[in-house]
């Protein structure tokens, strides 16, 4: 009985936390269509957009184009790597007025995307800035002009979008809302932001990035070994005291990627584990929070129901009401019912689960 008590109430001092903490992580703030527009500059500085394509013959007749009519007023182009695709990405560039880049075999000690950002690199020239973005991205005609004028204005490294992703498949609304919501617990947006913080984070499939950062940072080379290619980089130039910035998107950049559950369960599964450093110990300590956080409240809340403990009943129930309210604004900002924030239980259980297999098949080896 105190056992669960206990367990109870950890579970509620863990909601309160973050609730209370300083990031408000859960709040999604900053939301970059939400903030005001920033002054243009004097003068528009030039700009070589980077989209590393393998596999994308299905999605660039629909993200391409968008990409292509963008508004910005200096000078700009495009630079696409076919990178090494199976389908007919190629084919699929040149119908929208794209000649790619045949991207060369990859090689040793360099991951798929961070190669292929490379070599659209050499053969950018020296642009002022580069645009990476992914293939599944689709922008909005003022995007680019934006994304410049924040940088310009804020004197900014690296400008980084999270893309509001697909959330219609039942699959995506369970799973979809709540990856939003841990990834900005695992890297408050406000602490990103702030140049006095060392927490440093990208969301790799917008990102713009003064091209002297970079070189200082080290270049591609610096994160080429890196499966989380995204925050590796914003870690990369932030280190040396360069300001940068991350902000979700409410439409203006959006994925146009579809998930399915095997989908999702592949790309959390894929980094995982190297989130966590390839450490049991610290994967121990995560399951057990995702235990304790998120399956832990509903289930005590039903436990202390049968058997009558009041101080259980009451700090479980709390506890599920608060990660229910906290977990709202992500539902509104999806544009779901309301009731899908009483999911959030279930999709703390699959993260956890897809985070144990991603260590398991790491020690195996069955990626």
């Amino acid at each position: 009985m105190l056992f669960l008590a206990g367990l109870a109430l950890a579970s509620l001092a863990g909601w309160i936390c973050v609730l209370l903490g300083t990031a408000r992580a859960w709040d999604l703030r900053p939301i970059a269509e939400d903030e005001p527009a920033p002054p243009d500059p004097t003068a528009w500085p030039t700009v070589c957009v980077l989209v590393p394509a393998r596999n994308e013959a299905a999605v660039l007749p629909a993200t391409l184009p968008a990409l292509l009519a963008q508004d910005y007023p200096g000078q700009w182009q495009v630079v696409l790597v076919d990178d090494r695709s199976e389908d007919g990405t190629a084919d699929a560039a040149r119908a929208c007025g794209i000649e790619p880049i045949r991207g060369a075999e990859l090689p040793g000690g360099w991951v798929g995307k961070v190669w292929a950002l490379e070599q659209a690199a050499a053969r950018a020239g020296e642009p002022d800035y580069y645009l990476l973005t992914d293939a599944d991205i689709r922008h909005a005609p003022h995007s680019l002009r934006r994304l410049v004028a924040e940088s310009e204005a804020g004197r900014l490294a690296l400008n980084s979008r999270m893309a509001r992703l697909r959330c219609r498949s039942r699959a995506e609304r369970l799973l979809i809302p709540p990856f939003l919501l841990f990834f900005n617990l695992l890297y408050p947006m406000r602490r990103v932001n702030d140049p006095e913080s060392r927490v440093a984070a990208a969301a790799g499939g917008c990102v713009l990035l003064r091209r002297d950062a970079l070189e200082r940072a080290g270049g591609f080379a610096a994160i080429r070994d890196r499966v989380i290619d995204d925050v590796s980089l914003a870690r990369a130039v932030k280190r040396p005291g360069e300001p940068i910035r991350l902000a979700v998107s409410r439409g203006d950049v959006e994925s146009l990627r579809e998930h399915d559950l095997r989908a999702i369960w592949r790309m959390v599964r894929r980094t995982a584990f190297t989130e966590l450093r390839h450490s049991w110990a610290l994967l121990t300590v995560t399951i057990a929070l995702l235990v304790l956080l998120f399956p832990a409240p509903p289930i005590l809340t039903a436990a202390a129901a049968d058997d009558g403990s009041a101080v259980t009943l009451g700090a479980a129930a709390a506890a599920w009401a608060l990660m229910t309210t906290l977990y709202l604004p992500t539902i509104r900002y999806f544009g779901l019912n309301p009731a899908w924030a009483l999911t959030l239980p279930v999709a703390g259980v699959l993260y956890g689960a897809m985070t144990l297999d991603s260590a398991l098949r790491r020690r195996h080896g069955s990626w």
